[in-house]
């Protein structure tokens, strides 16, 4: 477990299982306490935390509803209720990391606009004000990482209005960067392809198809794992990644090349 990051925050949202859960449990392995957002699933939250707390890492879970329209304001303050119940407050927080989204199916002429604007308020809405109320809290020097989607390359018309979300987080990325640069805080994106997590469970575990037909689809021949992105996230959150920022970092494996 390393010590170098010993004492400062990380918070990372919708971490309590998939690529959220992977990002989350590299860097407590790096010396980060972990806050680990979650919406709904108490239970998987807490076995984040469990396992990694078995580790050797320092993190504690807290709820907030991201579709709400006091999302940003919830978040803030189940964090801090959360933290002081675990004796953090007062530790910096150095790392936000915007991982939460859905993914609603449908084609433009089908995708009803209840759908557009639910998947909206989460995916962009929702980190936008979250970041806006982190501002004062993040410490110079800090790190703020969004999960994109390599959607915004590669075109999949059956998920167009996730797309444009991550579109959005992209455009976001780089303005943002561009406006705490002064503070020393980076901002990048970071862009996976199709990753064995539970949102791709029932199309993709056990159907050989579907796995050689995505292993075939990127120069890497495999699927992503939810590790492969976390390692991506922890360079960009280290003292490594200080020169890089308004960045989107493609983690599809060199998916259709």
């Amino acid at each position: 477990m390393s010590e170098t990051n010993k004492d400062q925050i990380a918070v990372v949202t919708g971490a309590s299982r998939g690529i959220g859960a992977a990002i989350a449990s590299r860097l407590a392995a790096d010396g980060f306490t972990v806050g680990i957002h979650y919406g709904r699933d108490t239970d998987a939250a807490d076995a984040t935390v469990a396992a990694i707390e078995d580790a050797g890492g320092k993190a504690f879970a807290f709820r907030a509803d991201l579709a709400a329209g006091t999302a940003a304001e919830d978040f803030w303050a189940s964090f801090d209720k959360a933290a002081a119940g675990a004796g953090v407050i007062g530790q910096s927080l150095k790392v936000l990391v915007n991982n939460a989204g859905v993914t609603l199916r449908g084609a433009i002429e089908d995708f009803s606009r209840e759908d557009f604007l639910a998947q909206q308020a989460v995916n962009v809405n929702a980190p936008y004000f979250i970041v806006k109320e982190a501002l004062p809290r993040l410490a110079d020097g800090g790190r703020i990482v969004n999960i994109s989607s390599g959607v915004t390359r590669i075109a999949f018309p059956e998920i167009i209005g996730y797309a444009l979300t991550k579109g959005a987080i992209d455009a976001f990325t780089l303005t943002l960067a561009k406006h705490l640069g002064p503070r020393g805080i980076t901002v990048n994106a970071v862009a996976p392809g199709v990753v064995d997590t539970d949102i791709n469970a029932s199309w993709l575990r056990g159907n050989q198809d579907a796995i050689d037909g995505v292993s075939a689809s990127t120069a890497l021949g495999r699927v992503g794992q939810p590790e492969d992105i976390a390692s991506i996230v922890a360079f960009l959150a280290s003292d490594d990644g200080r020169w890089v920022t308004g960045q989107t970092v493609d983690a599809t494996g060199g998916t259709n090349l």
